[in-house]
């Protein structure tokens, strides 16, 4: 059964000069600026600089283009850092339009501008993504020998987060070739330089040193791995990294013969890439569901999820995936007597695992060619050269026979174009993931997304009381899988009610009405939330009452008013509100009682006179930091 790889990271430096670069300030757009004759060419330079950067994987056609007239403008500045820049930016340009040779070529520029002693930063940047295209093509020697060349110089300059990617792509390598070994020493430095508090990196860690046991058939350290990288992403609440690890989790649990926990953790895997629209990763899930429905025997259920995923396959032009669903499907159908289907699937599945055996033999062939290469470079000064040139030229011509170079460079050419295609769909899906779509949007189009001062916002807070001495009655574990339930349904009633997440903290929940768009319905639709809120905890409540376990309860507050929102950050995006009101609505939220819903006075004399609600003064109340408030408990109107 295929495994559910993390994300290699692979363009570790890809926004270091960018974080470094101010933006102008100007009410034009980047763009305009950029192509502006009239402007300084200082602040064209820039601008284009940023707009190369920010626009890199959503658009490298439009990139290139504008990294092509960075470079000349560069050039006629006699800027030789920011020449530099553009060449790199050119060169993951044609790397994300899967033009690998061009994109060499333009690294290398990039490194012969910057010189042996050029900015360490930058030279790095260029190696780095130099050693991810030999990875691509299979020419491991030199991939590791530009990663290592990346390392030294993070290294030199104590930059732990450039040492830590080294390791892990080192180890990546490793692991496709087999020496497992080698490949958890990688990771284990990899962890050791990875920042603690960068939880969503450190998973993806845990991950790969998971699928490497699995090879290695060791299924302690295996499952170890495995529910460590879960319990960071739950923290993180990284969804995507959950789907991967529910589903690395349910094929681990179906090779060990266990289908009831691989169905449990395939539909945990469906459910979370449902969050993130995560099609091809539902096909996966969907694959190992019909295998575990298969080994208990029941067939219409597996015939039922193979077809799903055989239909995600076919859409993604998933050749792996696509022929061993074709075998569920075959053995399934002949199980229900349905032959003429049984043979049609049979027939594909042989069809298509003979071509990927052939491509994988290229690709063995591909990556024996590049060694060979490689090592009669370091060898050229060498007396024991023509040895061995001679040994090993035998070997890759009988392995070269009935091989057309044109094939092989039509089927790199054919898999590159897949990669690109599901590499950009994913970075939409991501930005889209944690970003609103409107400054999503504004983002991609002008390369930034002002922050906007909003008149009328509803603002709610939650969170849950005494929670401090809840968590002590619970395991680490446990209490990590209970704020999650809580959450991921407090996501899903947000979205219900049209409204925007922007953030928790610990065991509070933030979410606001009336942005990013304004609209009229903003309190009337937080306060429906938060009566669906309420409602979700009483049954979550019931449940652990039920069966003798601690419960949760909450306090939740409601506020209007202005705020200013916005982007923040650099290397993680994230949309957040500023102002009275965020304070305001916290006091309220603090103020308030465990299983009512309060809100202040603002936003009472939005909706007092809808026939939803019903509304109970409690006069004056006191809220730390705001003096005495009037607040109100809102009541579903029965």
């Amino acid at each position: 059964m295929l495994k559910h790889l993390p994300i290699l990271s692979i363009l570790l430096f890809l926004f270091v000069k960018l974080a470094a670069q101010p933006l102008p300030v100007n009410s034009d757009s980047l763009l305009a600026i950029a192509m502006n004759d009239h402007k300084p060419d200082s602040l064209r330079l820039g601008s284009m600089e940023v707009i190369v950067s920010t626009w890199m994987m959503m658009n490298p056609d439009s990139c290139l283009h504008y990294a092509k007239l960075y470079a000349t403008l560069a050039t006629k500045l006699k800027n030789n850092d920011q020449l530099a820049n553009a060449q790199y930016l050119q060169g993951v340009s044609h790397y994300f339009k899967g033009d690998l040779p061009e994109a060499i070529t333009a690294l290398h520029k990039s490194l012969d501008t910057r010189g042996e002693n050029g900015d360490p930063v930058g030279r790095g940047a260029a190696l780095n993504v130099i050693g991810a295209v030999y990875m691509l093509q299979g020419n491991h020697a030199r991939a590791i020998d530009n990663y290592m060349r990346c390392l030294k110089l993070s290294e030199q300059i104590n930059d732990d987060r450039g040492v830590s990617g080294s390791h892990f792509n080192i180890g990546r390598i490793y692991t496709q070739q087999k020496d497992y070994a080698t490949a958890l020493e990688h990771f284990k430095t990899s962890l050791a330089h990875k920042d603690s508090a960068d939880l969503e990196g450190r998973a993806k860690v845990y991950q790969i040193m998971a699928t490497t046991y699995v090879d290695l058939k060791n299924d302690v350290m295996a499952k170890v791995y495995f529910q460590k990288a879960l319990e960071l992403e739950i923290t993180s609440n990284d969804h995507l990294g959950m789907g991967m690890s529910y589903s690395n989790m349910a094929t681990y649990y179906l090779t060990g013969k266990n289908p009831d926990t691989a169905i449990y953790y395939a539909e945990q895997s469906i459910r979370e890439f449902e969050m993130v629209d995560d099609v091809l990763g539902i096909g996966f899930a969907c694959a190992t569901l019909a295998e575990a429905f298969k080994l208990k025997g029941q067939h219409r259920n597996a015939i039922e999820h193979a077809e799903k995923a055989m239909a995600i396959a076919k859409q993604f032009n998933e050749t792996k995936l696509i022929q061993e669903t074709a075998k569920i499907l075959s053995d399934n159908y002949r199980a229900i007597g349905q032959m003429d289907k049984a043979l049609e699937m049979y027939d594909l599945n042989i069809m298509l695992k003979d071509s990927l055996q052939s491509e994988e033999n290229q690709r063995g062939v591909l990556r024996q060619e590049y060694a060979y290469q490689y090592e009669k470079e370091a060898l050229s000064d060498s007396l024991q050269f023509a040895k061995k040139e001679a040994v090993l030229t035998e070997q890759t011509q009988k392995q070269r026979i009935g091989l057309g170079a044109t094939a092989i460079v039509l089927l790199l050419i054919i898999l590159l174009a897949s990669s690109i295609y599901k590499g950009k769909k994913r970075s939409d899906e991501l930005l889209l993931n944690i970003l609103p779509e409107q400054v999503a949007e504004e983002l991609k189009r002008n390369g930034e997304a002002q922050a906007r001062q909003i008149n009328e916002v509803t603002v709610l807070f939650t969170d849950f009381k005494d929670f401090t001495a809840i968590s002590e009655k619970l395991t680490p574990k446990e209490l990590v899988r209970n704020l999650h339930e809580c959450f991921t349904a407090f996501d899903n009633i947000i979205q219900k009610h049209g409204l925007e997440k922007i953030k928790t903290i610990g065991d509070a929940y933030m979410a606001a009405g009336g942005l990013p768009a304004p609209n009229e319905t903003h309190a009337h639709d937080t306060v429906a939330a938060a009566f669906d809120i309420l409602d979700f905890i009483n049954t979550f409540n019931d449940q652990k009452i039920a069966s003798g376990q601690p419960y949760f309860e909450i306090r939740i507050g409601v506020h209007t008013g202005p705020v200013v929102a916005g982007i923040v950050g650099v290397k993680k995006f994230s949309y957040d509100i500023w102002g009275d009101t965020v304070n305001t609505a916290s006091r309220i939220e603090s103020a308030g009682d465990a299983g009512h819903v309060n809100i202040s006075q603002a936003t009472y004399e939005i909706i007092k006179h809808d026939p939803q609600f019903v509304f109970e003064s409690r006069g004056k109340i006191v809220a730390k930091g705001k003096g005495e408030m009037e607040m109100y408990f809102a009541r579903l109107n029965t």
